[in-house]
């Protein structure tokens, strides 16, 4: 089968490997739709990801398929079916897999059959949910971002009546943004350094837009809340942004990274933040509360609140995902770019 993969050295091109056999508890999965990644999937070309040095590495983990078929031990997936988070496991010698959706076939495991069987799946497993079946496969490749940005404010304690700074409106800040407005924080104030982000941060519902071309982000969050922000987040992997975040934030306050900086260093200047601050990094989503986070992303999107299409920015086919990397490295992706597999 055709497959998509980081090369070694910032090359990347398609390869040939073999379709994945599943093992009895996991189902093979045709991919339909596969989201691109700007922060993972670009530093894993680049060779510059922590915990990916071998090559060729398929790349791609925001993806949807439908189930082909299941093995022995499958209860809860059906031929049909269509899933989240499908991905390669096992691979042939001298083929390593970076999550590995971008290729004709994955597999998902069903986490549920063998926890009944009294053994304990992968954690990934968990994050491998059912949707919908007549749900779009390209607004479900973004779902994926979405789950990993709702979790992810669970676990940075994100709480409504809180103040919150963003830096980044890519994809994952915008829906950063609109989470914590749907979730009650105010306010919300996105700091951007373009035309078409600052569209963007207004469309998702933010408070305030600090566009730094023209002001000066920490005098103008302070402008905003004259005792600092409960919370200060990077989304765009941005090393510098913790040292300015300390001039930000309220005493007790908490800096947040969830975007990933190339950068392997990073320093500060404590002089001027608060006595009691907390710096928290969470850059990996747990796979368990991504798939608890998805009934309340499916509600938000029937119910309105939510629209996949407003963060997707380009759809490519298979054969042009070189050209979505292109974007992204240019930076030219005002939003999600996702790929389609038919």
């Amino acid at each position: 089968m055709k497959a998509y993969a980081a090369l070694g050295g910032g090359a990347q091109g398609f390869i040939d490997i073999p379709e994945p056999s599943p093992s009895e508890y996991e189902a093979l999965v045709k991919v339909e739709a596969c989201g691109l990644c700007a922060g993972t999937d670009a530093k894993i070309i680049h060779g510059k990801f922590k915990g990916v040095e071998d090559y060729p590495a398929v790349l791609g983990h925001e993806g949807v398929g439908r189930v082909v078929s299941v093995g022995a031990k499958v209860k809860h997936f059906k031929p049909g079916d269509l899933v989240m988070l499908p991905f390669l496991g096992s691979m042939p010698e001298g083929i390593y897999s970076a999550w590995g959706t971008l290729a004709e076939y994955n597999t998902v495991c069903d986490a549920k059959a063998m926890e009944e069987d009294g053994l304990v799946p992968p954690d990934y497993a968990w994050g491998q949910s059912l949707l919908p079946a007549d749900f779009d496969p390209v607004d479900a490749a973004m779902t994926v971002t979405f789950r990993e940005v709702l979790s992810t404010m669970e676990l940075f304690g994100f709480t409504p009546n809180k103040s919150l700074v963003v830096l980044g409106l890519g994809p994952v800040g915008q829906s950063f943004v609109r989470f914590a407005k749907l979730c009650g924080m105010e306010p919300v104030i996105a700091v951007v350094r373009s035309d078409p982000k600052c569209e963007a941060a207004a469309r998702c519902g933010a408070d305030f837009i600090v566009d730094t071309r023209t002001d000066n982000m920490t005098e103008a969050v302070r402008r905003i809340v004259p005792g600092g922000v409960d919370f200060a987040l990077d989304a765009a992997g941005v090393n510098s942004f913790v040292g300015d975040a300390l001039s930000m934030i309220a005493p007790g306050g908490k800096i947040c990274v969830y975007g990933i900086s190339a950068d392997t260093k990073i320093e500060f200047d404590i002089s001027a933040c608060p006595y009691n601050f907390t710096l928290q990094y969470n850059q990996f989503p747990s796979k368990r509360m991504e798939g608890e986070a998805l009934s309340r992303i499916l509600a938000w999107i029937r119910f309105g609140a939510l629209r996949p299409r407003d963060y997707i920015s380009d759809i490519l086919p298979f054969d042009r995902v070189g050209e979505g990397y292109n974007l992204i490295e240019e930076g030219r992706a005002l939003g999600k770019i996702v790929i389609t597999m038919q």
